[in-house]
């Protein structure tokens, strides 16, 4: 016997992708732009630091962090957004950011709503974890489409006030995953807005806040604040990841009002695995150190700069405003990436994978997700290659 709730899960993107490509030979060199893992250098001394503190590797972890780096992290905050927060009570360390976006639906979402079940809204396209935590907690998903037509963030106005009277919580990834769109000051307003007159929460998933072309994005919590809103209204996420080019550092954090993060570091201790105390203290320095972000950034403008000067002229083209993806228009997302690796040997996502199909329709079908990750010189002949077989 079997639960019943992931019964239509489909296979995660990676496993579909391999199952699509691995089959047939690649028609050239391969150039892996699937998959969002960051490949610039982090800081040298973040191994120094590990090791200075190795012998920690036999403490069980602090669950919540180490007052240290909570500091740091509340001392970023403050210096990003403008917003103080608590380090006591405010902010929570994570094991990797997906670990609390989904924990922060078990923590936080609550059975019902008016007697009915919850409804939990999901940008469509969207990054996968958001939808399986509204299933584990029995929510019914709501996939809101996230377009060309509505700038490539979900519209919210569009959803009735009887749809916005069950919701239980809104995610919101900016920049976006896998558009790389920014909701500005005035996108945060209005949905933080909603929330307040709905009764609801907004999840902020901004792991890729600090990769951006030219101006920082907005964040949600600096606008929750300048509007007066509930403290327990906002929750956001971020993460060493993107931001420090760390990913197997798995070092986020979650913060929000008081009771979300007193519930969340309760669920925790019952059922989550802390970061190690080493990792901890790496996680400390990062957070405080500036410089090596701005020299991450340095080198994605490089890569948005050579983007638009091999596919400007593509029709549908728009240039990514933040994070580290391309979302290219093609016909059809799986015949598109199978074509390319068959004649180029480049791996791309289809966009398929990442949306779901709502009224016989997937948003994510007509794209193609193109990571600029690979150091600029591998991205430049890839991006060539890949523009002479779709494009051409």
């Amino acid at each position: 016997m079997f639960p019943e709730r992931f019964s239509n899960l489909p296979e995660y993107a990676f496993p579909r992708l391999r199952a699509l490509l691995d089959g047939h030979p690649p028609g050239g060199d391969v150039l892996h732009m699937s998959i969002g893992e960051p490949r610039h250098p982090f800081p040298p001394w973040v191994t120094d630091i590990i090791t200075e503190h190795a012998d920690e590797f036999g403490r069980y972890p602090i669950n919540e962090g180490t007052p240290g780096l909570r500091r740091a992290i509340c001392d970023w905050v403050a210096r990003r957004y403008g917003v103080t927060l608590d380090p006591e009570a405010q902010v929570m360390a994570l094991n990797g950011t997906r670990e609390g976006l989904y924990n922060a639906m078990m923590a936080l979402c609550p059975e019902s709503k008016g007697g009915k079940w919850p409804m939990v809204l999901i940008p469509n396209p969207f990054y996968q974890v958001y939808m399986v935590g509204a299933l584990s907690v029995g929510a019914e998903p709501l996939f809101v489409p996230a377009t060309r037509g509505t700038g490539f963030l979900p519209d919210f106005s569009a959803l009735s006030a009887q749809t916005l009277n069950q919701v239980t919580v809104a995610w919101m990834c900016s920049p976006s995953n896998p558009q790389g769109a920014v909701a500005t000051r005035e996108d945060w307003q209005h949905l933080i807005g909603l929330a307040e007159l709905y009764d609801f929460k907004v999840f902020a998933d901004e792991c890729y806040s600090e990769i951006y072309r030219d101006t920082p994005p907005t964040g949600a919590l600096e606008v929750a604040r300048e509007m007066g809103a509930d403290p327990e209204r906002v929750v956001i996420f971020h993460s060493l990841s993107k931001r420090s080019n760390l990913p197997g550092l798995r070092s986020g954090f979650v913060a929000g009002g008081p009771e979300s993060i007193r519930r969340m570091k309760q669920l925790r201790a019952y059922a989550g695995s802390p970061l190690p105390m080493p990792l901890q203290h790496a996680a400390e320095r990062i957070w405080d150190d500036e410089a090596h972000v701005t020299e991450n950034r340095r080198l994605y403008r490089e890569k948005y700069a050579l983007a638009d000067d091999i596919l400007g002229d593509v029709p549908g083209y728009e240039p990514t405003e933040a994070g580290f993806f391309l979302w290219l228009p093609v016909e059809d997302s799986e015949a598109a990436a199978l074509k390319l690796w068959q004649e180029t040997g480049i791996r791309v996502l289809p966009g398929a994978y990442l949306g779901r199909e709502v009224d016989g329709k997937n948003p994510g079908n007509g794209y193609i997700r193109v990571a600029l990750v690979a150091p600029s010189d591998e991205m430049k002949q890839g991006l060539g290659r890949l523009r002479n077989c779709l494009y051409e």
